[in-house]
């Protein structure tokens, strides 16, 4: 069905990109089971440069090699040009230069690097399908979705949690999820709200448009390349039909107790407040995955008795560690790059912290200390101006109240590989901590200070 157009051709040209948005999202909203089968008329000059404006200029250009400046000496010629294709049809999407980036665990992640005009058109039928899929998509959703952020998931984690006493927790591991995708699974899914002819023969292109990897290009029958702009809409629709909705009206209804699922792409856990609920899950989960073409990864995947420390057994094992804050041996979970474990509040009550997964933090701190000794001989400003902008990155996201002491180690820590690397530069080939102090009043690092719910980074004064 067409959403309905103004009284007047004038007045629908006048509507800026973010009205036609609210007006797809009301209708979609207002009918959850209606099929859009008419959307591509809304792609004009107008929402094709607002595309444009929303695109990032400064990434990895595709293998046309063509950058934001290239494109914009002709702006407004090349978008009509490419709008004129993308509704005739003869748009050829091109494949994805794909890349490997470092994990940090040794492995690499693959990353597809669409041509800037291709990333232009996928935020153009992102833009109509997103105000659509997020009428529908569950709260337990919270990764790339507007308004959400890895943070509100970290916030539900803890919430749940704390509200069945840690429970039981479901840690799963998808393997490959980006690359396993399955097509004519996808496309079933996408048709259950979409059916424009246009937009379903675009996402279509982008699919098979194949990968550019060694000198060659391969045409995967699976997946959505990661780094397309489109791939991560896809890749909710498709958890949200296999995962979330499941979750949501077939699971829980058959559960003794509370449970809750909370999704960031395809990072997910699911929390229960009993052990045979989550028994029951664990062995019909794979058997779910399966049937969408998913595998859960069988060494990474796992149930864990997160129940609170106020049990007798556990309060004896565990004082130590709760003394000193720490997770206590196995019971902590890894979500979003942040460790899960019991501790105490202030007035000594059992509450659930979160602090730096040890992959995330030794991750961060091998990346200054690589880039110290690749930049020991640099003048002392740049140095402080490049450490400064790596710990203002690593605290943005994981400057949690409760994570302070993390925080803090990391601070000396980098203090430490500044001193051991400017060392490196003097005839002794170490620099005496006295002699460091000095130097550091010279040229500062930052200093955490609490500011609840966060922490952030104070300059020092010189």
């Amino acid at each position: 069905m067409r959403p309905p157009r103004g009284n007047t051709t004038d007045a629908q040209e006048s509507e800026d990109v973010s009205t036609k948005q609210r007006r797809i999202a009301a209708i979609a909203r207002e009918r959850p089971e209606m099929v859009f089968t008419s959307l591509a008329h809304l792609i004009d000059l107008d929402w094709l440069s607002e595309a444009y404006a929303r695109t990032r200029k400064d990434g990895a250009v595709g293998i046309d090699g063509q950058t934001a400046a290239d494109y914009e000496q002709d702006l407004e010629g090349n978008l009509r040009r490419l709008l004129e294709r993308a509704k005739s049809g003869t748009y050829r999407a091109p494949p994805v230069r794909r890349v490997h980036i470092p994990k940090g665990n040794g492995e690499t992640r693959p990353l597809g690097i669409p041509t800037l005009e291709d990333k232009v058109l996928q935020r153009a039928v992102v833009m109509i399908l997103e105000p659509i899929y997020e009428q529908s998509f569950l709260d337990c959703s919270h990764g790339f979705r507007p308004g959400r952020s890895a943070h509100d998931a970290l916030g539900a984690v803890r919430q749940a949690t704390m509200s069945v006493h840690g429970g039981w927790i479901a840690d799963i591991d998808l393997r490959k999820y980006f690359d396993t995708i399955d097509h004519g699974h996808l496309r079933e899914f996408l048709q259950r709200r979409v059916r424009d002819g246009v937009l379903l023969r675009l996402i279509g292109k982008w699919l098979n448009a194949g990968v550019f990897e060694a000198g060659g290009v391969t045409h995967p029958d699976l997946g959505t390349p990661q780094g397309g702009v489109i791939s991560p809409l896809l890749a909710n629709i498709f958890l949200h039909s296999v995962l979330d909705e499941w979750f949501a009206q077939e699971v829980k209804r058959r559960l003794r107790g509370r449970a809750f699922l909370i999704r960031y792409a395809d990072d997910f856990v699911i929390i229960f407040e009993h052990e045979t609920d989550a028994r029951r899950v664990m062995e019909v989960l794979p058997r779910r995955m399966s049937k969408y073409g998913l595998t859960i990864h069988p060494t990474k995947s796992r149930l864990l008795d997160f129940q609170g420390p106020d049990r007798s057994a556990r309060e004896t094992s565990d004082e130590a560690a709760h003394a000193r804050d720490e997770p206590p041996g196995n019971d902590a979970f890894d979500f979003l790059g942040f460790s899960h474990y019991w501790g105490r509040s202030r007035r000594g009550q059992p509450v659930v912290k979160r602090k730096t997964s040890r992959s995330r933090w030794t991750r961060t701190l091998t990346r200054i200390w690589e880039w110290c000794r690749d930049n020991r001989h640099a003048h002392p400003l740049i140095q402080q101006a490049h450490l400064i902008q790596k710990l203002g990155g690593h605290f943005a996201y994981y400057g949690l109240a409760d994570n302070l002491r993390s925080l803090h180690g990391l601070l000396y820590e980098t203090h430490r590989i500044w001193r051991y690397w400017l060392g490196r530069r003097r005839r002794s080939g170490t620099m005496p901590w006295a002699n460091y102090t000095r130097f550091s009043e010279r040229y500062p690092l930052p200093r955490a200070v609490l500011d609840y719910p966060r922490v952030r980074l104070v300059a020092r004064p010189l």
